[in-house]
């Protein structure tokens, strides 16, 4: 059975940076292909950030993020991360972790194990 734990976030200024971290238990090359990283602000539909496939680190990302949030993952340790610079309080949401079994997804019904979710707030 595969787990999510997150781990990261907070509060930073507009302009700032914040790393968050994803570890990943039970994990199979049958059971999680890729990663996904999702955001909820309040009052919003949950949207896609950014997704990583565990065997060639090849990457996708919501149009929001181009340019300023970087995944990677590191699989000697089941962990992925997301490096986001540049905020913008308009990036103030929790954000989301999720593994798959299919790849590099962008739907969040693909997913089948999530996170806890993590605060992630800008101040202005």
């Amino acid at each position: 059975q595969v787990q999510v734990e997150q781990s990261g976030g907070g509060l930073v200024e507009a302009g700032g940076s914040l790393g968050l971290s994803c570890a990943v238990s039970g994990r199979t090359s049958s059971t999680s292909a890729g990663m996904g990283w999702f955001r909820q602000a309040s009052g919003k539909e949950r949207e896609f950030v950014a997704a990583i496939r565990w065997g060639d680190g090849i990457t996708s990302y919501g149009d929001f993020a181009k340019g300023r949030f970087t995944i990677s993952r590191d699989n000697s340790k089941d962990t992925v991360y997301l490096q986001m610079n540049n905020l913008k309080p308009e990036d103030t949401a929790v954000y989301y972790c999720a593994s798959n079994r299919l790849g590099l997804m962008v739907l969040s019904r693909h997913y089948e194990d999530w996170g806890q979710g993590t605060q992630v707030t800008v101040s202005s």
